[in-house]
């Protein structure tokens, strides 16, 4: 299952029944699952923690040391879930002292060319298109779809659900189950046919859609759109993981369309 071209240090934990392609270079602080394929050209560096049943594709580079000036050597990690798909020429770069590891979770699909740096946290079952691009310290939720080519700044977060369409440029944090389009980047909509797919209810994309009618839709600052939802809309797991992404977010929510950048 591991073809004699292939170099990997003695010191790397390799698990049963994992393939390894022609041309591989595995480095020693490295621990790989089970079923993982490994196809030709990738190259695993020092930190490296790969799940069960993932594929990882030719010239793609994982654990990289981050491209970040303030890093010092410090011993950190990559980590990536189960079931996880890496595409060519994919970057994956490791964690620095501020979080210690860059995670992406289970059953994702990271497409060609995309970069995910230093302390990003990426949630399970997300999708990144071709050339999608995170800075550091990004975090994103489960269920996130990032089209083509879409740039993300350091330290934002992009709530569960959402969808961002190709080519945007991402500078404040994305809530939610929201669509998120047009530049500079605002509220298109919410994720309703990505909803519908996971098995929301009516009755629950309904709930989500009227939440963000008052905070996107009414011209309500955010103070006021949050003190209108938590008083006219019942406490539930949805209403309060709104209110709670949009009272913690550093950076700022985008804005409803027309409302300025």
């Amino acid at each position: 299952m591991i073809q004699p071209l292939a170099y990997i240090h003695p010191q790397a934990k390799i698990a049963d029944n994992v393939v390894i392609e022609p041309f591989v270079t595995i480095h020693k602080d490295v621990e790989i699952g089970e079923g993982t394929w490994i196809g030709s050209n990738v190259t695993i560096m020092d930190g490296a923690r790969i799940g069960k049943n993932c594929r990882i594709f030719p010239g793609a580079v994982i654990s990289g040391v981050p491209q970040d000036l303030k890093f010092n050597g410090e011993v950190t990690t990559a980590e990536i879930g189960d079931n996880t798909t890496i595409r060519e020429c994919v970057t994956v770069n490791r964690g620095t002292k501020d979080k210690w590891k860059t995670v992406i979770g289970s059953n994702c699909l990271i497409q060609a060319y995309s970069h995910v740096a230093h302390d990003c946290e990426v949630g399970n079952y997300c999708i990144f298109s071709n050339s999608t691009t995170l800075a550091g310290h990004i975090t994103i939720g489960d269920y996130v779809v990032l089209a083509g080519l879409v740039a993300i700044h350091q330290f934002v977060k992009v709530g569960s659900h959402a969808f961002v369409t190709g080519g945007s440029l991402v500078r404040k944090d994305v809530p939610p189950y929201v669509k998120a389009a047009r530049e500079p980047l605002s509220y298109a909509g919410i994720n309703s046919v990505g909803l519908r797919r996971r098995g929301f209810s009516p009755e629950k994309i309904n709930e989500i859609q009227e939440i963000y009618r008052v905070l996107f839709v009414k011209n309500n600052n955010v103070t006021k759109a949050l003190d209108i939802i938590e008083a006219e809309f019942k406490p539930t797991e949805i209403r309060d993981e709104i209110v709670d992404f949009i009272r913690n977010s550093n950076r700022g929510v985008m804005k409803g369309f027309g409302m300025g950048s």
